[in-house]
């Protein structure tokens, strides 16, 4: 697979390739990915873990914070490369995001 090219629906990607991903919404990075969530019941990915970065973290929880881990939803996540891009607008952003459970 080339390194530029968008991934399709029918390629695959391990999960250890998506991790310390930047994340990108609206051609700013709001943070990186690090971890992969999967519900055990259905295999399916569900969220991925988000490190935000301080700008992302004021913007969207009102924090002056950086480093907050939050789980974003994957029905946000527009295509992967080099780096995962939402296909939100950073206004919808904390729709998808939510403080993980202790």
């Amino acid at each position: 697979m080339a390194k530029n090219t968008a991934l399709r629906y029918n390629q695959k990607m391990k999960s250890r390739e998506i991790l310390d991903k930047k994340v990108v919404c609206e051609d700013s990075a709001i943070g990186e990915v690090k971890e992969v969530i999967m519900d055990p019941a259905q295999w399916k990915v569900t969220h991925l873990e988000v490190k935000l970065n301080r700008e992302a973290a004021e913007f969207v929880l009102g924090t002056r914070k950086g480093g907050i881990r939050n789980l974003l939803a994957v029905s946000a996540i527009g295509n992967v490369d080099e780096k995962v891009n939402l296909k939100v607008k950073k206004g919808q952003l904390h729709i998808y995001l939510k403080a993980p459970k202790p």
